[in-house]
C-alpha cells in the first residue's frame, strides 16, 4: 500500500482535481517552426554565392568561405544574443583579411581569427558590449564606406579579366592598363550578373511578385554560370580543392607588435559590425506586425559572446573572420523567420552543400562572383549614409575615415576618424558666441554655442555690462552647460534679482527653462517633471486654482510639459505625428497607464467643463495643470456658447453642456478665452453681405459680443485686466466674448437649472478664463466688477489661493 498525505480538513472540494493515476508529462518535443524552415532556404541562397565571393575577395581558398558561413550559422546563431542575426563571412572584413592574408600567409590569418574570437569573449565576458556602439556613426559608416570603395576597385579588375594589387592606389594606377586588355569573356559574365541584381529586384507585374521571391544573388550567379556552360566560354571557375589538403591554423608567424594591431584590427571590425548590424535586426523586428512579443530584444554581451566562439571555430577549421552580416540578417527577417532555427539550418545547408554540391559549384566563373561583390562593396558607400552625416554636421569624420581607409588600410583610417571626431567635438565646444542687445523692454543676452568654463570669462562681462536693476532676458541656444557656467549664471542672477532687476532665462524655443525655478511651498515639481512624479502634496494653506478642477488627488497631469513633451514634436506630417505617438508610448504611457486603466474601469468623472478655442496654442492640460479624467473640453473656433434655440445647424456645443451638467454631473464650467484669437480678428473684419460661408455663419455667436465692445482703439471702456486696460481693440473684443458667452451659458436649460439648484455644496460653479498667449499668463474673471462696473480679469497668482 502507497503511503498517502493526510489531506486538510477543508480539502474535500479539492481532492478530485488531481486525478490519482495521472500519467507523467511526456519530454518536450523539439520543433521548428515553417516560417524558420522557408527563411533558412533563402538565406542559404544568398548566403552560398556571397561566401564564395568574399573568399575570391580576400585571396582565401573558397572553402575557406564555407566554413565561416557554416560556423557563422551554426555557432553563432547558437550561442549569439540577436536571435535573427545571420552572421557568417562579411564585406566589411574583405579588406582586413587580405590584407592579412598578404602579409602573415593564410595560416597565420585563421591564427589571428581564433584570437580575436578569443578577445570578444573576454570583452562579452566584461560586458562592455554598449561601449561598442558608443563610436560615432560618421566613423562606422566611413569606415564600412572606404571598405566598400576599396573592394570595389579591386574586384573590377578581376570582372574585367585581370588580377588586383594589393592597394587602392595601384589598383588605380593599373585599370588603363586592364581596360586596354580586355578579356571579352569576363567582361560579358560580369555585365550579365551586374544586370540581372539590378533589374532581378524590379521586375513588374504579378509574375515579379512571385519571381522577386528567389535571392538576386542567386539567379545572376545562376545565370552567368549558365551562360558560361552552354557556351563554351573559356574563363577561370571557381576550384574547391578536396577537403583532405585544407589548411587549418598555424601557429602564429611574425612581429609581435604587428599580430598583436591584427588582432586588434580583426577584433574592432567584427564586433562593431555585429554589434550594430544586431541594432538593425532589432529595429527590423520591431516594424514586422506581430514578431516583437515572440523575438526577445537583443543581448548586445551574449551577441558578442557567440561572434566570439564562432571566429575561435571558424579560425581553428580553416574559415575567414565572422562577423553579423546585413544582408542575410535582413533577408532572414523579411523572409518571415521567428527563432534562431533559421540560423542555424542555414548553416546546415551551406555544410551539405560543401560536402555535395562541389561538382555544381566548380561551374561558376570567377568573374560573376567578382561582379556580385563589387555590387556588394558599391552598396556599402550609402547616400542615405552620406545625406544623414551631412545633416549632422560629421561629413568632414566621414569623408576623413572613408579616405584613410581607402588610402592606409582600415585602422589606420579609424583611428583618423577617431581624431578628427574628437577635433570636431573640441571646437563646437569651444566655439560659443555672446551677444548683447538693449532693446524696447531691456536687455537681450544671446548666448549661440556650448556654455563650458572656456566661455565663462566672456558670459562674465556681457553679464555684467547690465544696468542695476534692468529687465534682462538670457537665451541659451545650445544642448549643454557645465557646472562652471550653471554657477557663474545662477549668481548672477541672484544679484541681479536683489538689486531690483529681473532675469528670464530661456532655451531657444520658448518656454523652455534652463534655470531651476524656486521652490514654492515645499514643492519640487518642476514643469518637466514625468506626470506621475507630479503627485505631491502642497501644505494646506494653498489650494488648486479654481479652473484646475481636479477631482482626483494625483495633482498635476501636464503631459505636453511632461515626459511626452519633452521631444518637442509638433505634428505637421504623418511622419511627424507617427514620431509624436512613438514618443507618447515610449515616454509617457509608462506612466499614465494605471490612471487611465482605472478611468477605463470606473468611466469619467470630470469636475468641470472647460470651454475654450480651438486655437492650437491654447494647451488646456497645460494652463490647468489637470491630467486624465479631470477635463470634459469642448473647443470650437472663438469659444462660442450659441444660445438656446439657435438654428446654428451645430447643437454639438448645447449638447455638450447638457451631457456635462446633466450626465457628467460637473461642479463648474469655464468659458477660456485667449490673446490673438483669429475668430475676433475676423468679427472685426466682417462686412455685412457676401457669400455665407461656414465660417461666416459661425462666426455670428460673436455678434453680441462685438456689439458690447467699444469701438476705438486706445483701450478705453468694456472689460479690462486687472492693472491696465485692454491694449487694443482685438483684446477688449476678447475679454467681452467671454463675459458675452457666459451669459449665453445661462440661458441654456441645465445650466441654469443647476445653477438654481444650489446645495451644501454650492452647486454649479461659472467662471471666465482670459489667457494671454504671449505672456504664458492666465487671468481669471472676478465676481466683483470694477469701480465704472465693467468687468476686471485678475490674474491668477499663487498669493492669491486661499485655503
Amino acid at each position: 500500500m502507497s503511503a498517502c498525505v493526510p489531506a486538510p480538513a477543508d480539502s474535500a472540494r479539492t481532492k478530485h482535481v488531481h486525478p490519482p493515476h495521472s500519467p507523467p508529462p511526456g519530454p518536450r518535443r523539439f520543433r521548428i517552426a515553417g516560417a524558420d524552415v522557408s527563411a533558412s532556404i533563402a538565406v542559404f541562397l544568398i548566403a552560398l554565392p556571397l561566401s564564395l565571393g568574399i573568399a575570391l575577395a580576400t585571396g582565401a581558398p573558397l572553402q575557406a568561405g564555407l566554413v565561416a558561413a557554416a560556423v557563422g550559422g551554426i555557432v553563432a546563431g547558437r550561442i549569439g544574443g540577436c536571435p535573427l542575426q545571420v552572421s557568417g563571412p562579411a564585406a566589411g572584413l574583405t579588406v582586413v583579411t587580405a590584407d592579412l592574408i598578404q602579409q602573415y600567409g593564410w595560416r597565420t590569418t585563421c591564427a589571428i581569427t581564433v584570437l580575436a574570437g578569443l578577445a570578444q569573449l573576454g570583452l562579452g565576458c566584461l560586458r562592455v558590449a554598449r561601449s561598442a556602439l558608443a563610436v560615432s556613426p560618421a566613423i562606422v559608416h566611413g569606415m564600412l564606406a572606404g571598405i566598400g570603395v576599396t573592394i570595389a576597385v579591386a574586384q573590377l579588375h578581376i570582372v574585367l579579366g585581370g588580377t588586383p594589387q594589393s592597394a587602392v592606389p595601384e589598383n588605380l594606377a593599373a585599370l588603363p592598363a586592364q581596360l586596354a586588355n580586355l578579356h571579352p569573356a569576363d567582361v560579358a559574365v560580369s555585365v550579365l550578373t551586374l544586370t540581372l541584381l539590378f533589374l532581378w529586384p524590379r521586375l513588374p507585374g504579378r509574375v515579379g511578385r512571385v519571381l522577386g521571391k528567389l535571392p538576386a544573388a542567386l539567379i545572376a550567379v545562376a545565370a552567368a554560370t549558365a551562360l558560361a556552360a552552354l557556351t563554351g566560354l573559356r574563363l577561370p571557375k571557381v576550384d574547391l580543392p578536396s577537403w583532405s589538403s585544407h589548411a587549418l591554423a598555424a601557429l602564429p608567424d611574425g612581429p609581435v607588435l604587428g599580430l598583436v594591431a591584427a588582432v586588434l584590427t580583426t577584433t574592432l571590425v567584427c564586433s562593431v559590425q555585429s554589434l550594430l548590424g544586431a541594432v538593425a535586426v532589432d529595429k527590423l523586428v520591431a516594424a514586422r506586425p506581430g514578431l516583437t512579443g515572440r523575438v526577445r530584444r537583443s543581448d548586445l554581451d551574449r551577441e558578442l559572446l557567440g561572434q566570439g566562439a564562432a571566429n575561435v571555430v571558424s579560425g581553428s577549421l580553416g574559415g575567414l573572420p565572422i562577423a553579423g552580416v546585413a544582408v542575410r540578417s535582413s533577408a532572414n527577417v523579411a523572409a518571415g523567420a521567428v527563432s534562431r532555427n533559421s540560423t542555424m539550418l542555414h548553416g546546415g545547408y551551406v555544410v551539405i552543400a560543401a560536402l555535395l554540391l562541389v561538382p555544381a559549384l566548380e561551374l561558376i566563373p570567377l568573374a560573376s562572383l567578382a561582379a556580385l561583390v563589387m555590387s556588394v562593396g558599391l552598396k556599402m558607400v550609402s547616400l542615405n549614409h552620406i545625406r544623414t552625416v551631412t545633416r549632422h554636421r560629421e561629413v568632414l569624420v566621414y569623408a576623413v575615415t572613408t579616405g584613410g581607409v581607402v588610402f592606409f588600410g582600415v585602422l589606420e583610417g579609424v583611428a583618423l576618424g577617431i581624431a578628427v571626431a574628437v577635433g570636431v567635438a573640441l571646437h563646437r565646444l569651444t566655439r560659443t558666441r555672446i551677444t548683447h542687445e538693449e532693446t524696447e523692454g531691456g536687455h537681450h543676452i544671446h548666448v549661440r554655442g556650448q556654455l563650458t568654463f572656456l566661455a565663462v570669462p566672456r558670459l562674465s562681462r556681457v553679464l555684467h555690462q547690465v544696468p542695476h536693476g534692468a529687465d534682462a532676458v538670457v537665451e541659451l541656444d545650445g544642448s549643454f552647460m557645465d557646472h562652471a557656467a550653471y554657477e557663474t549664471l545662477q549668481d548672477w542672477q541672484k544679484t541681479h534679482t536683489a538689486q531690483g532687476g529681473s532675469v528670464d532665462i530661456t532655451g531657444r524655443r520658448p518656454g523652455l527653462r534652463i534655470s531651476e525655478p524656486v521652490e514654492v511651498d515645499d514643492c519640487r515639481c518642476r514643469p518637466w517633471t514625468a506626470w506621475r512624479n507630479h503627485q505631491c502634496e502642497r501644505p494646506p494653506t494653498a489650494t488648486a486654482p479654481p479652473d484646475a478642477g481636479s477631482q482626483d488627488t494625483t495633482g498635476v497631469a501636464d503631459l505636453t510639459g511632461g515626459a511626452g513633451g519633452r521631444e518637442g514634436i509638433t505634428t505637421s506630417s504623418p511622419t511627424d505625428l507617427a514620431r509624436g505617438i512613438s514618443a507618447f508610448q515610449r515616454n509617457t504611457a509608462p506612466h499614465v497607464r494605471g490612471e487611465l486603466a482605472r478611468l477605463a474601469r470606473e468611466g469619467q468623472q470630470p469636475s468641470q467643463l472647460f470651454l475654450t478655442c480651438a486655437d492650437s496654442r491654447v494647451v488646456t492640460s497645460m494652463i490647468t495643470s489637470s491630467g486624465p479624467g479631470d477635463l470634459f473640453v469642448v473647443r470650437n473656433v472663438g469659444n462660442f456658447v450659441p444660445p438656446p434655440g439657435e438654428e446654428s445647424g451645430d447643437d454639438s456645443v448645447a449638447a455638450a453642456i447638457e451631457y456635462a451638467v446633466d450626465v457628467l454631473k460637473v461642479r463648474s464650467i469655464t468659458v477660456c478665452g485667449h490673446s490673438g484669437c483669429g475668430a475676433m480678428q475676423a468679427l472685426l473684419g466682417t462686412e455685412p453681405g457676401g457669400a455665407q460661408t461656414p465660417l461666416k455663419r459661425w462666426l455670428r455667436h460673436g455678434l453680441p459680443s462685438l456689439a458690447r465692445t467699444p469701438g476705438g482703439g486706445d483701450g478705453a471702456g468694456g472689460p479690462r485686466l486687472a492693472g491696465r486696460a485692454a491694449a487694443d481693440t482685438a483684446e477688449r473684443l476678447c475679454l467681452a466674448n467671454v463675459v458675452q458667452q457666459l451669459e449665453h451659458l445661462r440661458a441654456h436649460e441645465s445650466v441654469s437649472r443647476a445653477l438654481a439648484a444650489g446645495g451644501a455644496d454650492g452647486g454649479l460653479e461659472l467662471h471666465g478664463m482670459y489667457f494671454h498667449v504671449g505672456e504664458a499668463q492666465a487671468y481669471l474673471l472676478a465676481e466683483e466688477a470694477g469701480e465704472d462696473g465693467e468687468a476686471v480679469f485678475r490674474r491668477v497668482l499663487e498669493t492669491d489661493l486661499t485655503a
